[in-house]
């Protein structure tokens, strides 16, 4: 994850839970399960911070009901496919300058709390 420069902001959503259909297994293509989504978006916050006015800042919130609507109305084979699509989700906010996306896919091995995916993009 890279610094945090003066003037950045760090925007952490940490453990969105959200129900989709992942996996391969024939279980898993029936039947929605869960999945923890934690988000680390960094952007240039200089505006914000100095007038306290929401059209100045990263609006996480809209970005957040974009993934919620993306991964519950979609399927997915593959955790890399769901992380990637999360990612590109963020990433199209032109104010974004680093995204770093996890989902994790509870109790998807057996004795294992869950099994994550991270995955990262610049600009």
């Amino acid at each position: 994850m890279p610094r945090l420069e003066p003037g950045m902001a760090r925007i952490r959503v940490k453990d969105l839970r959200l129900r989709t259909f992942i996996g391969i297994k024939e279980e898993e293509i029936l039947n929605k399960q869960d999945v923890l989504i934690n988000l680390t978006i960094l952007y240039p916050a200089e505006e914000a911070v100095q007038g306290n006015d929401i059209e100045q800042a990263l609006n996480y919130r809209t970005i957040t009901k974009a993934i919620i609507q993306h991964v519950e109305e979609n399927r997915f084979a593959l955790l890399e496919r769901l992380t990637q699509e999360i990612l590109d989700l963020v990433m199209a906010n032109p104010s974004v300058r680093y995204a770093e996306v996890e989902v994790d896919k509870p109790h998807a091995l057996r004795f294992a709390e869950s099994v994550s995916i991270t995955l990262a993009s610049h600009r």
